[in-house]
């Protein structure tokens, strides 16, 4: 009998198992495919309060994802770290005074402490404004984080298996029975179905949270409250110097980021907003958000940038709580649990939420089981560091340098990437090698045999994919025959 089943591998879903693991619960999650297939691994990649939510008053939610910044970069240091995002300042917009009102209250609503505030750049004094052109004069640049998404759910899913929770991924949950103490439910997994039984459910399914519900008859009161919208980014060619990123104002109310990307080696721009009605299972980016993307950013870069820059995307199904916005912008990106415990054990379902706010929604789902799980432990994951975040002072500059001097025959690149990656964990990854040779087959991109293996006894990766696309992107980096080499390696025979 398992406290908590949790249902879908995605950052709320793996958030939760760790939190509840951590408190000596008997957890279990399953995931329908990996850990991050799908819009975990498509968001923009920030750790941020918001800015333009505070155009829609929701204070609330800018206050808590502020917050939550700091903890999060604390906590992992080496996924997560400081980003300077400037802004120009557009007169036919809002009037300068209003953006540093907006500004000044971003800087001080969640306590700052860690990130440096917001100033005021002018072109005389900076060459952040020269990619830019000419009409931009001046700009606001502020501080929020960049985190890697994807690895942020697996250290997540890693740490909650550390500490106790069975973690099953390429295993749907394809029947639930409601009993007054408990429920059945069915599993796929790759070793065929099975029956298990657990006290309690939560259901952190994203884009297929009404599916979940739909499994029993007796837990369809909380559905029909999930919106989807598609959110789609393309990586370009590197279209400016330097390690900050761009926010942009569109004529339409939306905004673009333009971003640095993979060791900028190119450049991010995201994100559209399209509702979405079609297979959840395949999502893709369509000619239209494409041209709309380039064109929103070449209102501001004075070289344009044309679908011929593109050289990758990627889009993802965001699943908001409906709150019956008009505009899919508008739509809140806060979470909601709607908990239905009136027929029997209860199941919790999860809408909406942003990665930023993961830990505080875990703690929230949490709270509200309590009243069915009896002496649950206190909240423990504000001051604990995921998987190789224990980095000292959380300074990776630091811990980066002392790794070149450990390992003086590995290219600073290779060392640069597996700390990124890794963190304190990468000695692990290493395992007493003393030389690149020492890891066995070197797949290209820097990816060898020895990092393989560790994403696959560690950290629940199955397939190249896996491997390429979530617990790295080294898919960027690599030749279409080295990502063949892999897949043979691995006994695969699918194609990349």
């Amino acid at each position: 009998m398992y406290d908590i089943l949790v249902i879908g591998g995605g950052i709320n879903g793996a958030g939760i198992a760790r939190d509840a693991a951590g408190r000596g619960l008997k957890v279990l999650l399953c995931e329908k495919d990996d850990l991050a297939s799908h819009t975990s691994s498509s968001s923009t990649k920030l750790i941020h309060g918001g800015l333009r939510y505070l155009e829609y008053y929701d204070f609330a939610l800018v206050r808590k994802a502020l917050a939550e910044r700091e903890v999060l970069l604390k906590a992992a240091p080496h996924i997560i770290w400081p980003m300077r995002f400037v802004l120009p300042h557009q007169k036919d917009q809002r009037p300068a005074w209003l953006v540093r009102i907006g500004l000044f209250l971003y800087d001080h609503m969640g306590g700052r402490k860690l990130l440096p505030p917001t100033k005021v750049l002018k072109r005389a004094n900076t060459d952040k404004l020269d990619p830019l052109q000419s009409e931009y004069t001046k700009a606001f640049e502020y501080s929020d984080c960049w985190v890697e998404d994807a690895r942020l759910v697996v250290l997540n899913a890693v740490d909650a298996a550390e500490r106790g929770a069975e973690v099953l991924t390429r295993s749907p949950c394809i029947g639930l029975e409601r009993h007054e103490d408990h429920w059945s439910a069915r599993i796929e997994t790759p070793k065929g179905e099975r029956t298990v039984q657990a006290r309690s459910i939560v259901n952190a399914a994203g884009p297929w949270v009404d599916d979940v519900i739909g499994l029993s008859s007796k837990s369809g009161k909380n559905g029909g409250q999930v919106r989807l919208v598609k959110g789609s980014h393309i990586i370009t060619r590197k279209l400016f110097e330097g390690d900050h990123a761009y926010f942009f104002q569109n004529g339409d109310g939306r905004i673009i980021f333009a971003i640095p990307y993979e060791a900028g080696t190119s450049t991010l721009v995201g994100t559209t907003d399209v509702p979405f009605a079609a297979n959840k299972d395949i999502v893709e980016i369509s000619e239209h958000e494409i041209g709309y993307l380039c064109d929103a950013v070449s209102e501001y870069f004075l070289t344009p940038v044309t679908p011929d820059d593109v050289v990758s995307t990627y889009s993802g199904v965001r699943p908001l709580y409906d709150d019956h916005s008009a505009d899919a912008s508008e739509v809140t990106r806060d979470y909601v649990l709607s908990l239905d415990d009136k027929d029997g054990a209860p199941i919790l379902s999860v809408f909406g939420g942003k990665i930023t706010t993961y830990r505080k929604l875990s703690e929230g789902v949490l709270k509200i089981l309590s009243q069915a799980l009896a002496d649950m432990p206190p909240n423990w994951t504000k001051t604990a560091p995921l998987p190789g975040g224990d980095i000292a002072d959380a300074d990776f500059d630091g811990f980066l340098a002392r790794m070149i001097d450990k390992y003086p025959d590995f290219e600073t690149s290779l060392l640069t990437r597996l700390a990124r990656a890794y963190g304190t964990r990468m000695t692990r990854v290493l395992d007493g090698a003393t030389s690149p040779a020492d890891l066995g087959e070197h797949f290209g991109g820097g990816l060898y045999a020895a990092e393989v293996q560790y994403l696959i006894d560690v950290e629940f990766a199955q397939s190249a994919k896996d491997i390429i696309w979530r617990r790295s992107k080294l898919g960027l980096h690599m030749t279409a025959a080295e990502i063949d080499a892999l897949f043979v390696w691995l006994g695969q025979r699918e194609a990349a």
